[in-house]
Parts: C-alpha cells; structure tokens; sequence
C-alpha cells in the first residue's frame, strides 16, 4: 500500500521553478526532488497559470496568490457576520416596537421639548 506524501507549498513553488525558471527537464526535476513526473507537470501548470494572474481552483502556490486566497476568505468571513449582525439588529428593532404600549411610537422614546415662553 502506498503512503500518499504531502509537500508543502514551497517545495511545489521550488520545484516548479526548476523546470520554469532554471531550464531543467521534467526527468531532472522529478530525479532531483524525487517527484512522480505527472505530479511535476500538474505543479509547473499552476506556477505558470498563477504566474499569468489566473487564480487556481485549490490551494495557490505563489505567495500573492496565497494572500489573495486569504483576503478572499477573510471578505467571506466578514460578509457573513455582517449579515448576521443586520439580522439581529432587525429583529431586536422589531422587538423593541412590540413591546411598546398601543399607541405609543418612535416619538415616545424621545425627550419631551423644551417649553417656550412668550
């Protein structure tokens, strides 16, 4: 049974870049790095597509592509608790207004005004 290895995204970025960028063949990366050559050619694909500014379906190899990947999640993240916090803020308004006397509005919350002398 084979153990299924996970590197990190560094060591994709890196071996990646051997093929890219130092001219190695696929055959002398893998033999370097000791990666299954279609391992290989999926990892230079996605260099070379986030490199052209193309945002890759799973986790992001380049650095900005990772931080994007986070801020995107981050955006989410804040998206969802905004929603929520309408949410409650809508229904402890409406709350608010149930309870209040028949008869009684907005204005009834409000200081009485000063009275004028003439």
């Amino acid at each position: 049974m084979t153990r299924k290895t996970t590197f990190s995204m560094e060591f994709r970025r890196e071996a990646a870049s051997l093929v890219l960028d130092k001219n190695h063949t696929y055959k002398e990366a893998c033999d370097a790095t000791g990666v299954n050559e279609n391992v290989l050619y999926r990892w230079v694909a996605q260099l070379r597509a986030e490199r052209s500014g193309i945002m890759p379906p799973g986790m992001a190899v380049t650095a900005d592509q990772q931080r994007i990947q986070e801020l995107e999640e981050r955006i989410r993240c804040l998206e969802m608790e905004r929603d929520i916090l309408k949410k409650a803020a809508a229904l402890l308004i409406t709350d608010d207004f149930k309870s209040l006397p028949r008869g009684s509005g907005p204005t009834s919350l409000l200081p009485p005004l000063p009275k004028q002398h003439k």
